[in-house]
């Protein structure tokens, strides 16, 4: 058994549009207390903005959230993936680009309709359970844990 990107993601992502303000985008995450929203035109994704961004891109540019809109902060192109991609390709493609959250896509008439996100936490989140499924396979093997793994095993199974 292996995981996917639909596995590990969550449905509910909030969003934005290209046209709405930095600051209604930044008091949504605050108020909501996520680390980023998606940003949306005509139903299409076209980019994401961290809390990254809003630091590097309207913090220390002294740039006006209420004069200035998402689509000139944003991360664009956004780095997306399909829920069918395996997770470690996943979390490949987070280091190779050093990022933190992948909006999930399905391609529908030449846009990218957005159907999750995952990020780093979710992965982590699961990982005990990973570590649950490495076991039982090495077991119905009959085979022993390489060395370097142990630790790791005996650290997240009791």
């Amino acid at each position: 058994m292996y995981f996917t990107v639909e596995d590990v993601m969550v449905e509910k992502v909030i969003t934005v549009d290209i046209s709405d303000t930095v600051k209604y985008a930044a008091k949504l995450m605050s108020g909501l207390g996520i680390g980023c929203v998606v940003v949306l035109e005509e139903g299409g994704v076209v980019g994401i903005v961290t809390e990254r961004d809003l630091i590097q891109r309207v913090i220390v540019d002294s740039v006006d959230p209420e004069e200035t809109l998402i689509e000139q902060i944003m991360s664009t192109p956004p780095i997306v993936v399909g829920r069918s991609l395996a997770l470690e390709k996943a979390v490949e493609l987070m280091f190779e680009h050093g990022i933190k959250k992948l909006p999930v896509v399905e391609r529908v008439n030449d846009k990218m309709k957005l159907v999750g996100l995952i990020t780093l936490t979710d992965i982590a989140r699961i990982q005990p359970k990973i570590i649950e499924t490495l076991k039982d396979l090495f077991e119905m093997r009959g085979e022993a844990p390489p060395k370097s793994m142990e630790k790791v095993m005996k650290y997240y199974i009791v």
